[in-house]
């Protein structure tokens, strides 16, 4: 990995949805360098560069849980008002969205317009797919995941994915049975990947690092 200068100046805040393990994640960024912390829910401001949003789990209890605690609200002045960087994986991807149709509709915090559905299964392809996966490229003008990184597997856990209405947000796309999905997309400073870039290995890491050059 190429060094980028000043990682450990930048401030990255995990968001603890308690629906998940955080360690690898924390450990994925703090390896990178980056000064890291958790942020619990309870915060009344979230005082970031970046913020992380991971999961794995339901995204009915997920945003139910976001809305108890507002912090759809701290996420919106975070990112739309302050215009800093937030960062979604796999579930927290997900919870970008207008809605999802997992155990029935729900209205999700739509910072991107598009809904979450469902994989299809086929015998060879079950569903949840889990396991290592490659990405290709669609939009070329991306700057968060370099060129070097779309030769590489990443690591997918999921039954559900994201179709967002405008298609230049789809940074990537991934091919699993019969099943074409968005597999990382941008809007302006607000990024998601449906892999898990903590779970990667050394594309995953350098994923990370990348976002850095987009902050500093």
């Amino acid at each position: 990995m190429s060094e980028i200068k000043n990682l450990n100046k930048i401030k990255v805040g995990i968001l603890d949805l308690r629906t998940n393990n955080l360690f690898s994640i924390y450990h994925g960024l703090k390896k990178v360098n980056y000064k890291v912390s958790i942020i619990d829910e309870k915060s009344k401001k979230f005082n970031y560069d970046l913020i992380v949003l991971p999961g794995v789990g339901s995204f009915k209890t997920a945003m139910r849980f976001i809305k108890k605690n507002r912090i759809d609200e701290k996420l919106y002045d975070h990112a739309v008002i302050k215009k800093k960087y937030l960062y979604g994986i796999c579930l927290g991807m997900q919870l970008l969205f207008s809605s999802s149709k997992e155990f029935g509709f729900t209205k999700g915090m739509d910072f991107i317009n598009g809904e979450v559905v469902k994989l299809s299964s086929q015998r060879s392809y079950p569903v949840p797919h889990m396991g290592w996966s490659k990405i290709k490229i669609k939009n070329k003008k991306e700057n968060f995941i370099k060129q070097i990184n779309f030769n590489g597997m990443y690591y997918f856990v999921h039954s559900y994915y994201c179709k967002p209405k405008n298609t230049e947000n789809i940074i990537s796309l991934t091919s699993y049975g019969n099943n074409e999905f968005c597999s990382a997309v941008r809007k302006n400073n607000i990024l998601g990947t449906q892999f898990h870039p903590e779970k990667s290995s050394l594309y995953g890491l350098n994923l990370l690092k990348n976002l850095g050059k987009l902050i500093s």
